[in-house]
């Protein structure tokens, strides 16, 4: 005769440590939400509360902040730096879609001379500071008369100078079967036919990665902007946040706040749309040896 005894407390502990794992990450969430909940809720504080006050919530919602902030700044409506930003980024994102691909195409599928040792050149230009190259950069868009235009802030994506996009989208075409060019090559497809036909569809995950990280740094991207951009009509909405507050006798951080509110929103809404691609793309592409 067999006796069995059930033994309730032994899933005990790893019930404590689900609720204990659950409660640390829900901790950790609440820490990096607050910076944005602190955003949020200063926008909509009156100018005395902003400073002055410790608290999170404001005493009364002052909604003029955002009508404020939509007024724009020097006679430039929020819509038209809205817009300027969204020309900026857009442009970005087509440039280093298709130049990042074709340059990670060379690399990944073709056979040339010197490929190793350029890759690795490529590859040490992403420890390079950006300010090295800015001085020599502004003198040669200053000869071509294109400062104060948006073609130094484009026209580099349309050049693979992204040298860690290019490596990421490499990672990934490593992955992909060499019998499907082969298919193609024997179908007639020369290298552009097979890389577009063939290749730039399957590189999507990786392409969308490039293009979601791609717009997020250009949409926050001040420094750039504020070295070729001088005329107010061309701001952005980034170069706008300093304008906001330079162009008052006091400075209007309700305002300003309710600005930073409106040029976070489109950022947002751009990762919620493509944040399954996102994980997709990084899983595959960015971990491949």
């Amino acid at each position: 005769m067999t006796i069995t005894t059930s033994t309730p407390a032994a899933g005990k502990p790893l019930a404590w440590r689900r609720v204990a794992l659950h409660a640390a990450c829900l901790a950790a969430l609440l820490v990096m939400l607050y910076p944005l909940a602190w955003l949020l809720a200063t926008s909509l504080k009156p100018a005395s509360e902003v400073i002055a006050s410790l608290d999170l919530l404001p005493s009364k919602l002052e909604w003029s902040n955002y009508e404020t902030a939509l007024e724009g700044v020097n006679d430039v409506s929020v819509t038209r730096l809205l817009t300027n930003s969204l020309l900026i980024a857009g442009g970005a994102v087509i440039g280093n879609v298709l130049s990042c691909s074709l340059a990670a195409y060379a690399f990944a599928r073709l056979r040339f001379r010197f490929r190793g040792p350029l890759f690795a050149f490529m590859i040490a230009t992403i420890m390079l500071p950006h300010h090295a190259v800015l001085i020599p950069q502004y003198i040669i868009f200053n000869q071509l008369g294109m400062v104060n235009t948006y073609w130094p802030l484009i026209l580099p994506k349309f050049l693979a100078t992204e040298a860690f996009f290019v490596f990421l989208v490499v990672q990934f075409m490593r992955g992909l079967p060499r019998e499907l060019e082969e298919a193609a090559r024997i179908d007639g497809c020369g290298p552009f036919r097979s890389f577009f036909s063939v290749i730039l569809p399957l590189t999507r995950p990786a392409l969308i990665t490039t293009a979601i990280f791609t717009f997020i740094w250009t949409w926050n991207d001040f420094f750039t902007q504020l070295i070729y951009l001088f005329s107010p009509e061309k701001f952005t909405l980034t170069l706008a946040l300093r304008s906001f507050v330079d162009a008052s006798s006091t400075s209007a951080f309700g305002p300003m706040f309710a600005m930073s509110v409106i040029a976070l929103l489109p950022i947002v809404l751009f990762f919620l749309a493509f944040q399954r691609f996102l994980v997709e793309g990084m899983a595959n592409s960015g971990i491949k040896g």
